[in-house]
């Protein structure tokens, strides 16, 4: 099946998006304590994208064999995943 993956985040909270067909699964999660007003919108971005990946696969949407497109708005998260371009982020990097 075929997968269309959409994340967001920012300093208070992080969104996704899973699009299958016709068919979209929204979700949205306000940071833990530990990240809230703590973390930038960057980290965050990333934070959504571990999290709604993760969440896709536990809750069966996305399944092994899957083919997951994943859109970002960041340059620099393309650049990073897609190549090898080191970010100075220890937080990143984890």
């Amino acid at each position: 099946m075929d997968h269309v993956f959409y994340s967001d985040g920012n300093a208070k909270k992080i969104s996704w998006a899973i699009q299958t067909n016709d068919s979209i699964i929204d979700q949205s999660r306000e940071h833990v304590e530990v990240y809230k007003n703590k973390i930038s919108n960057l980290q965050s971005k990333y934070v959504a994208l571990h999290i709604g990946l993760f969440w896709g696969i536990g809750v069966f949407k996305i399944k092994n064999e899957d083919v997951v497109k994943i859109k970002l708005d960041e340059k620099i998260m393309f650049d990073q995943l897609s190549t090898d371009l080191k970010i100075e982020d220890g937080f990143i990097e984890n």
